[in-house]
């Protein structure tokens, strides 16, 4: 076969589920409820965070992020994967592929170190509640918000250069729903072990600093909570912290599974349905998870509610 680079391609294949057609209907009308649960309740958090005074704080201006952040992830991957479940033709076209890679990646990156950001908010809170406002200046807060970003899609453009520069040699059938770095590296007709290591390499890098961060923030969260003599206290404290580590954990935990893993430690369908869980249940249950363990969130959707029924 004639040896073509990858920009030479019109276009490529995304597999997906084709292999089981049984569960493409089942998975459509699951996707579709949750897709539209995600834009819901991360539009509601979006809106609660600009809207109510009480929650225009840094808590909630990282949380804001993460909510917007969330709502570009799903919708840079899902309507397309409805359509594909839906139709038989499963093409994305090179440029999709290329903007579909590189926004998926910075997102995925960014919310890694915005995760990181927002455990430090809560050290700053909990650790330091006389210089908070201080410690934690709005300029401050929009200088981390920003950089989170910023590193993301730099790596994400340095990524995404360096993948579709492998030679495919006219390969274009994508083993996955989306265009992602493992299942586009496989199309590759070149030993692609330096690129493999470079991506594990990055991938620590980005996935481990804000884990380090997150770990010393929450161990001296933990210390300062212990030290606190209510028990009530020691439960209000707790629970503020309780749904960034859920957050965290259900984040890390898919990320580390994809990407760190060796490629012939699971099944392509295992790396599947584990991206499906990032791309879609992670981000639906987000804002699920921060409403159901904040009061001040509770509190702002009621009093929401009351002033559009008490305004009619």
């Amino acid at each position: 076969m004639e040896q073509k680079n990858g920009s030479s391609f019109t276009g490529f294949i995304l597999l997906g589920f084709s292999d089981r057609p049984q569960l493409e209907l089942v998975l459509f009308v699951v996707l579709l409820i949750f897709y539209l649960f995600t834009l819901l309740g991360n539009t509601t958090i979006i809106a609660l965070s600009h809207l109510d005074p009480h929650l225009q704080t840094p808590m909630y201006f990282f949380l804001s992020n993460l909510s917007f952040l969330d709502l570009c992830y799903t919708t840079s991957t899902v309507p397309q994967l409805l359509v594909h479940l839906r139709g038989t033709d499963k093409s994305i076209s090179f440029g999709g592929c290329v903007a579909q890679l590189f926004i998926s990646l910075g997102l995925g990156c960014t919310e890694c170190i915005l995760l990181g950001v927002m455990a430090f908010d809560r050290y700053a809170a909990i650790c330091r509640p006389l210089h908070y406002t201080v410690v934690m200046h709005p300029r401050l807060c929009a200088l981390m918000a920003s950089a989170s970003w910023f590193i993301g899609f730099a790596n994400s453009s340095l990524e995404t250069v360096l993948i579709f520069l492998v030679p495919l040699c006219g390969r274009n059938k994508i083993d996955h729903f989306l265009c992602e770095v493992p299942p586009l590296l496989k199309l590759a007709c070149v030993d692609t072990t330096a690129n493999e290591s470079e991506l594990f390499f990055v991938s620590v890098i980005i996935l481990f600093i804000p884990v380090a961060l997150i770990t010393f923030s929450y161990g001296r969260i933990v210390r300062a909570v212990l030290r606190i003599k209510s028990s009530a206290g020691q439960r209000k404290a707790f629970g503020t912290c309780g749904s960034h580590i859920t957050v965290v954990s259900l984040f890390y935990g898919t990320a580390i599974y994809a990407y760190l893993q060796p490629n012939n430690n699971h099944s392509q369908d295992q790396g599947k349905f584990v991206s499906l869980f990032y791309t879609i249940v992670t981000p639906m249950v987000n804002p699920v998870i921060y409403t159901l363990r904040n009061k001040d969130v509770t509190g702002a959707m009621k009093n929401m509610i009351f002033r559009g029924h008490d305004s009619r």
